[in-house]
């Protein structure tokens, strides 16, 4: 059976009714995904806000802790800036208190050396006294007073001491210098320049200086050697002089003067002195410039060697009396190498001293 063409403007109900239904189906359909597409455009937005919440309250979180941290730091340093506040008022304290104190002092000070200065001038005046007391006092214990071109007006270490006290000068013509090509050229000329030589001026100075500064109490002779010995002042030949009586004094000095260094040096006829005087002495002043060049007798040949001087030096100390110390005072003489050696064994074999005076003395 053949089916009837459907004509587009002869539809039955049916078909009306079917379509209506299709689009309302249709319509639900579109509705449908126009709410899908909203609820997940809105669940989108809600999520995304979510993950925004979540974000800032981590970051809320992660500030906290840093607060937190910044407020413990804070009070932490709060409380040393606290301590050190403390600290540095009672630094201003203590200061404060020095400062009082030291006002205090000061004060104290100034009225003190006010005093001081108040009574300088009555210091002074006792000063003036007393020093001249005492030059007074000095001037009375010497009966000849001395005094030197030089710097030094005295001897450290040498004993003046002594009840009896004997003073031997070598008055060789060594002692006219301390080189043997100047000891020459001043032997060849008049006796004004050999009294006048520096050397020998020296060994006087010195002479006169121990005389000077011996105990007023004590006795003394003075006596010159060189080949032979003699006393200074001829008419005190073997006595003793006093050290207090001016006269003896001024003989001495005197007589002192008119020497002129010459010939050799014999030490046993010096020595030969102390066993001579009664009575012995007991400390003797040796002032000489070296070994001796000969001994008892006159040598044979012209020239001597070190270590015969020094077989002379033995020789007379086999004559000095026992227990009288030896005083040396040992004048500069070049090519003499034992010398000083020699007499410093002297000194501490005889418990005396030995020294060897700076140039500008005395």
């Amino acid at each position: 059976m053949k089916r009837r063409p459907v004509s587009p403007f002869s539809l039955s109900f049916l078909d009306i009714m079917f379509c209506g239904f299709g689009a309302v189906v249709l319509l639900v359909l579109i509705l449908n995904a126009d709410t899908v597409n909203a609820r997940n455009e809105v669940f989108a937005d809600l999520r995304a806000e979510v993950v925004r919440m979540e974000n800032e309250a981590i970051i809320g979180r992660e500030n906290r802790v840093a607060l937190l941290n910044s407020v413990d730091a804070t009070r932490r340093d709060i409380v040393l800036t606290r301590g050190e506040a403390e600290r540095v008022q009672n630094s201003l304290l203590e200061i404060e208190a020095g400062l009082t104190r030291l006002q205090r002092e000061t004060t104290a000070s100034r009225e003190h050396i006010r005093q001081l200065k108040s009574d300088l001038p009555g210091l002074d005046e006792n000063s003036k006294k007393l020093a001249a007391e005492q030059q007074r006092a000095q001037q009375g214990s010497k009966v000849h007073q001395f005094s030197g071109a030089g710097n030094r007006q005295y001897l450290t270490g040498l004993k003046l001491g002594g009840k009896r006290i004997l003073i031997l000068l070598d008055a060789s013509a060594s002692m006219l210098d301390e080189t043997i090509v100047n000891i020459i050229r001043l032997r060849n000329m008049g006796i004004n320049q050999q009294r006048s030589a520096k050397k020998w001026q020296r060994a006087q100075g010195t002479a006169e200086w121990l005389i000077s500064n011996l105990p007023a109490s004590s006795k003394f002779q003075l006596y010159q050697f060189n080949t032979s010995s003699r006393a200074v002042f001829p008419e005190s030949q073997g006595k003793w002089l006093t050290a207090g009586n001016p006269e003896d004094i001024s003989a001495v000095v005197n007589a002192l003067g008119n020497i002129v260094p010459a010939g050799g040096t014999s030490l046993y006829h010096a020595l030969k002195v102390a066993g001579s005087m009664k009575p012995k002495p007991d400390n003797i002043l040796l002032i000489t410039d070296g070994l001796p060049t000969q001994g008892r007798k006159k040598p044979s040949q012209a020239t001597v060697s070190s270590q015969q001087r020094l077989q002379h030096y033995h020789d007379a100390l086999k004559i000095l009396p026992a227990g009288i110390p030896v005083n040396t005072i040992l004048l500069p003489m070049e090519g003499d190498a034992y010398a000083a050696a020699a007499f410093w064994q002297l000194a501490v074999e005889s418990k005396g001293s030995f020294l060897t005076p700076a140039s500008d003395w005395p």
